[in-house]
């Protein structure tokens, strides 16, 4: 009698083994850098508009939008990451995500497409002791002549020093 052992998809990746599974990800920048998140989190994209401050809340927190009567958190990536000068210009936009039923804003350089990657092109992201932690991170995805640096938005948007989201 032989016993068979399912390798996991990481596992598979470290022996050169591909499956079929594949990702879609919208594709973004902060600063230099070009991030991913799952496009199925994403409800929609808009031009970055002025947003409502709110008292005594972080810097990256840039305040509330009223979208279509639901009024929207809106967290400015940049700042959260510590990339720099923040400068809001005409390729500024805001994804609108829909995390666990919660509806957030994310505030991102500029918007460029959707990237359909399989297992096989995502390789685990190396330590690197940087404000992005890497329990933030799906991987590194890599295909052409580009890298993606995939966040796992969700784990992200309800960890509690985003504190977004009510842990019940």
């Amino acid at each position: 009698m032989s016993t068979v052992i399912a390798e996991s998809s990481e596992m598979q990746s470290m022996h050169g083994i591909e499956d079929a599974t594949t990702h879609e990800y919208l594709a973004f920048t902060l600063g230099s850098e070009e991030y991913g998140i799952d496009i199925l989190k994403v409800q929609e994209i808009r031009g970055y508009e002025a947003v409502t401050r709110i008292a005594n809340a972080p810097a990256f927190m840039k305040g509330v939008i009223n979208l279509r009567g639901i009024i929207v958190p809106v967290v400015d990536m940049r700042i959260k990451f510590a990339l720099g000068d923040v400068v809001y210009d005409q390729f500024t936009v805001v994804i609108i995500l829909n995390i666990s039923g919660r509806i957030v804003g994310m505030v991102v350089d500029s918007v460029s497409d959707v990237t359909t990657l399989n297992s096989g092109q995502i390789r685990p992201a190396p330590e690197m002791g940087t404000t992005f932690s890497t329990d933030f991170l799906i991987g590194l995805g890599t295909f052409d002549e580009r890298m993606l640096i995939l966040v796992d938005i969700d784990r992200l948007m309800l960890s509690p020093e985003m504190g977004l989201i009510e842990n019940s």
